[in-house]
């Protein structure tokens, strides 16, 4: 049984919208506390090595200051699973920045200047930051994030790339790069007696509540985290990071008053996440009517020895295209750098820049057109697991984003477009990214008297969830939108997920709608008030039987000056095979916000490492380049009719990954057909260009 639509697929106004228009939605910082105090991070200033001495008492004479954090009298943990997390339970350094304590005082401005005048003195070691593949220590891992396995073999690549009568073999590079939401990651901490709480700008409570129940040693309950508003995360408020540890071993020495902890936006650079840079080797093999026998894409990245964290950089790579023989690989260097974690569509974004771009170079080594040679290499059923797709529609979104972008008018060959001063390019790639549904989601559904009060831990960090996830309920009820009350971001309710890796709305919509039917046929049309059910999801057994990925198509036209090799972007055409659209405003919304991040990390985004003192150098918005209006030209977004009832209830597939996935790919093969110049490494530069 599917959910017939009544308010899915409508774009009702946004109902978040007015309270953050008049500035009553409170985000993390912004919950109203009775005489708060303020906490400021002392981070270390070597890379590596261990505190020697940590002299507090020039801070602690400062009028104002409350407390001084360290090592010495910072709560003691009863976890150290997570080595990130398990801060101030001894001297070791492992990067530059590393939190090594606090301040707390009366005012932010006192915690800050009096961190500044806690003196530590160290025991330096030699650091390791060189990041490249003559390293000797580099290793593969158990798994890749997301459970993955890090090497994948079919067939023999080798004898089959030997034989080919087309090969390609080039090697890709993507730099560092950082989430910068517009609001930082921040907490306030409370404790009342052997509780906490916490309001925290997160992706998941519920994941917060239980990864701090576990350090301290408390039970779930004992933790409430807060969250019904968030600025922003792109992944890196998807798992907790050490700041909020900080925050609450801070509240912990104050007696029982909330303590303020917001992150700078040059904190962030260190202190929560960002994308591994990566090489990536990706080598094909083609018949000359461009049959693909050989596919091998070989990964190396960066890991903190603080905490590995693996990218599933290759994953994508494994069921994009037909090919009888197939290798894909990650190896790891371990090195005194800051944890990597997520960042939007992790893995998948710089493994299909690298994948989409060789694709490119083999339809030129082929003279073929590049749409032509992905529509003849695509697979019947997964490659990978052999798994039938549930849906498939990638040569829809080629097709129809071809028609939509003018591509027939196309000639080929580089440098072939001339408009006064530009040289004018065309390019495309494809798109991929899993359509999964996490497991443990519950929802309540309750009769108030006038309306159905809906309750499940989602969040909304922006993406339009208060909106889309009372459509999904109104559908299930089978009553007007008006009558939903809906209620999330706070870890007392119902368990839900963490909103990230495209499951959000597909995994809280499948618990809100087995709640909805579960209460309908318990309570049917007419429920006594105070009627309610709660129910966790069940995944379906389908699931098992298929391969359930969304796809997409990108297009690109650049224009180059022909003298100072500026370049820009004034189109993009994004079409897009992501099941039921909930919502068509918000979805918009998501796709031309990622195909925007795709942009950026195509010609902007890099945080400049300085391996001499082991930290980024950019760290601001100033240094870091981001797009603004005047780098974005006209998006056009849409996406082909399709509904997957194997993947969830509604038919849906999450989008909040999917526009970023082969958007940069698709803007450096419009300016190689625009110039003739290939750019292997990320962001593409003006000097990249100029004289070639």
């Amino acid at each position: 049984m599917t959910v017939q639509p009544r308010a899915m697929g409508t774009s009702p106004t946004r109902l978040d919208g007015p309270a953050k228009l008049r500035g009553r939605a409170p985000y993390a910082m912004e919950h109203p506390q009775r005489d708060p105090l303020h906490a400021f991070p002392i981070q270390a200033t070597i890379v590596h090595g261990r505190v020697r001495e940590i002299d507090p008492s020039e801070a602690e004479r400062m009028d104002g200051v409350v407390a001084v954090l360290t090592q010495h009298n910072a709560a003691r943990l009863v976890s150290d699973d997570d080595q990130e997390l398990f801060i101030l339970q001894n001297g070791d350094i492992a990067f530059r920045n590393q939190l090594i304590g606090a301040v707390v005082a009366t005012s932010p401005e006192i915690a800050r200047e009096a961190a500044s005048r806690v003196r530590v003195t160290y025991d330096e070691q030699p650091a390791d930051l060189a990041f490249g593949t003559d390293r000797d220590d580099l290793y593969r891992p158990d798994d890749v994030s997301g459970g993955f396995a890090s090497d994948t073999s079919i067939g023999d690549v080798d004898t089959a790339l030997a034989q080919a009568p087309v090969t390609v073999d080039h090697t890709y590079t993507t730099p560092m790069v950082h989430n910068n939401p517009m609001e930082p990651h921040a907490t306030i901490a409370q404790w009342t007696g052997d509780t906490l709480t916490l309001f925290d700008s997160t992706q998941g409570p519920h994941v917060v509540r239980a990864t701090i129940a576990s350090l301290f040693g408390l039970e779930p309950e004992q933790v409430r985290v807060v969250a019904p508003y968030v600025g922003g995360g792109f992944g890196s408020k998807g798992e907790p990071h050490a700041n909020i540890v900080l925050a609450a071993m801070a509240a912990k020495l104050v007696d029982g008053r909330p303590v303020k902890l917001p992150l700078t936006r040059q904190q962030l650079y260190s202190l929560a996440g960002y994308r591994t840079p990566t090489i990536q080797r990706v080598r094909l093999g083609a018949h000359r009517d461009g049959t693909l026998t050989a596919i091998a894409h070989e990964v190396l990245e960066q890991t903190s020895t603080v905490k590995e964290f693996a990218e599933q950089t290759a994953i994508g790579t494994r069921i994009m295209y037909s090919a009888a023989n197939r290798a894909t690989s990650h190896r790891l260097a371990p090195l005194h750098v800051p944890v990597s974690s997520w960042m939007r569509a992790p893995g998948h974004c710089p493994g299909m820049y690298a994948a989409e771009t060789a694709l490119d170079e083999l339809a030129v080594a082929l003279g073929m057109d590049p749409i032509a040679l992905r529509i003849h290499n695509e697979p019947e059923v997964d490659p990978e697991s052999g798994r039938p797709f549930s849906s498939r529609g990638l040569v829809e979104c080629l097709r129809t984003g071809a028609e939509r972008f003018g591509w027939a008018d196309r000639d080929p060959t580089p440098r072939s477009r001339r408009e006064g001063r530009w040289l004018v390019g065309t390019g495309v790639a494809a798109a991929t990214y899993p359509a999964d549904v996490s497991a443990g989601n519950s929802a309540r559904v309750r009769w108030t008297g006038d309306r159905y009060e809906v309750a499940i831990d989602a969040m909304d960090i922006g993406t339009g969830t208060w909106t889309t996830l009372g459509q999904i309920a109104a559908d299930a009820l089978d009553v007007d939108q008006d009558r939903i009350a809906l209620r999330i971001g706070d870890s007392r309710l119902p368990t839900g997920t963490v909103a990230g890796g495209s499951t959000g709305m597909a995994s809280w919509g499948s618990a809100v709608v087995a709640a909805a039917r579960a209460f309908r046929d318990q309570h049917g049309t007419t429920p006594a008030e105070g009627a309610e059910v709660t129910v966790e999801a069940s995944e379906g057994p389908a699931r098992e039987q298929y391969s359930t990925h969304a796809f997409g198509a990108h297009f690109a036209e650049v224009r180059v000056d022909v003298d100072t090799a500026e370049i820009r972007v004034p189109r993009m055409v994004g079409v897009f095979a992501a099941g039921r659209i909930i919502n068509p405003l918000t979805a918009r919304s998501q796709f031309l916000g990622g195909i925007t991040m795709g942009v950026s990390m195509a010609l902007f985004e890099e945080s400049q490492f300085d391996t001499r003192f082991g930290q980024v150098v950019n760290h601001d918005l100033a240094g870091y380049h981001i797009p603004v209006n005047a780098d974005i030209g006209e998006i056009d977004v849409s996406w082909i009719d399709e509904h997957d009832p194997h993947v969830n209830p509604m038919g849906s597939k999450g989008i909040g990954e999917i526009g970023i996935v082969g958007s940069a790919a698709a803007v450096g093969n419009a300016i190689h057909h625009a110039t003739g110049v290939r750019v292997r490494d990320l962001p593409i530069r003006v000097d990249d260009l100029l004289g070639r």
